[in-house]
């Protein structure tokens, strides 16, 4: 399936469009996972930042918590979540810049009358960093859904489902773009059609956990506009 397909085949109407945060709106995960990296090599567990991206891409900080104290075999120190929160939002507020395409998206889904709203595995304390580094804060605020606000990050789908909720809108009438697999297959499981953004072209695992790839964000809000003409 097309993404062209995917927008024109809805079964019900688009009311609400879901942003991932990270690698879809902003290109923060080389960054993050870095900071990332260096935390865990301090704490004993010798790690670059590509293995980072590749075991954690997508997962919020208890899942990482998890896997790092497996991996050590002893626990992490009690405020290690909030001590790596902090560098990497101080990370942010130096290095985050824009996915292409991605904040005008986001006023073009406004010029639209489409509602949106941004489901992170992110702390709210880092994407307030990320948005204020590009500028947009007052954009985003009263938008932003957090891993921290719900029971389970992604891959359950607490998150998208609580977006919806707070738009008060159904899940079949949501859209979610994420560029992760635990953030498709959250998508998924909250019954959601899935965008996955892939840049550099067809990506298997998203379109596996079952997302409809697509290549730039310059083109999301034509494909919106294809789902609101086949409503109207």
């Amino acid at each position: 399936m097309t993404p062209e397909q995917l927008m024109t085949c809805r079964q019900t109407p688009l009311r609400l469009v879901i942003f991932d945060c990270d690698g879809v709106l902003v290109d923060s995960e080389p960054v993050s996972n870095r900071v990332l990296a260096e935390d865990l090599t301090a704490q004993g567990w010798p790690i670059g930042t590509q293995e980072t991206t590749e075991l954690f891409l997508g997962r919020a900080l208890p899942f990482i918590r998890a896997t790092a104290e497996a991996k050590l075999g002893r626990a992490l120190p009690q405020d290690w979540e909030a001590r790596l929160t902090q560098k990497i939002a101080a990370a942010m507020r130096r290095e985050a810049v824009p996915i292409p395409g991605s904040i005008e998206a986001l006023h073009a889904l406004d010029a639209l009358g489409v509602p949106w709203r941004v489901a992170s595995n992110s702390a709210h304390s880092e994407m307030r960093a990320k948005f204020d580094r590009l500028g947009i804060g007052p954009l985003v605020q009263g938008r932003l859904h957090s891993y921290e606000d719900v029971r389970h990050g992604k891959p359950a789908p607490d998150l998208f489902l609580a977006a919806a909720a707070a738009e008060g809108v159904a899940p079949a009438e949501c859209l979610v773009v994420e560029d992760s697999v635990a953030g498709t297959q959250a998508a998924r499981a909250a019954g959601m059609d899935c965008l996955g953004y892939a840049p550099d072209g067809e990506d298997t695992p998203l379109r596996a956990a079952g997302a409809v790839p697509f290549r730039s964000m310059r083109d999301l809000p034509a494909l919106v506009s294809l789902a609101l003409r086949k409503a109207a």
